[in-house]
């Protein structure tokens, strides 16, 4: 098996002003000491620099993504689309994009990835005149309540960082952690005979 076989990509969500784009470029930074003594290339990033990205967009950036390395860090999904349209416009809206081929294609990879989604109620929520933001605190930990209620709809494995984790080598570190643990998981998977 390549040693880049089986290697989780990683999606970092969440509600806008969670520290997402923050933490995805601490991780970069990290990764040379993440893939030390290891033989796993560095993933290509996806960051987000257009907020008005959409579902295909994103379908389309990962493929690129996969073109230049064999996984990717991304701070955004083609699974947000489905949350904004779940709140804003309608569930019949959300079933509609579930009807694409590009989230067919996004889905299949988010199954394998580890998500990691940013808890809204951070203490650093600002408008920056770019993102949507929301109308009231109320409202901001209402989109994130709709982001863990849709992926378990949905079906996807997650894990949460809370709130409350306000440094940032600390979320970078617990994000590395649960990524070697679904790596290990695939690896050990793939010699079970899966």
């Amino acid at each position: 098996m390549p040693p880049n076989a089986n290697i989780p990509n990683i999606y970092i969500i969440g509600p806008q002003s969670t520290g997402k784009t923050t933490l995805i470029h601490k991780i970069q930074d990290d990764l040379q000491h993440w893939l030390a003594g290891t033989s796993i290339e560095s993933p290509s990033i996806i960051s987000e620099v257009a907020r008005t990205l959409i579902l295909e967009a994103q379908a389309v950036a990962e493929k690129e993504a996969l073109q230049t390395s064999s996984w990717f860090i991304s701070d955004r999904s083609g699974f947000d689309p489905l949350v904004y349209a779940k709140r804003y416009v309608s569930p019949q809206g959300v079933q509609d994009l579930q009807q694409l081929p590009a989230w067919i294609d996004v889905k299949d990879r988010m199954e394998n990835a580890l998500i990691v989604v940013c808890e809204a109620g951070t203490p650093w929520l600002m408008d920056d005149g770019v993102r949507l933001m929301p109308g009231s605190h109320d409202e901001w930990m209402a989109v994130f309540d709709d982001f863990f209620g849709l992926l378990d709809q949905v079906g996807f494995e997650y894990c949460i960082i809370p709130r409350t984790m306000l440094d940032l080598s600390e979320r970078a570190d617990f994000i590395r952690m649960k990524w070697n643990a679904k790596r290990e998981s695939a690896v050990g998977n793939d010699n079970t005979g899966r």
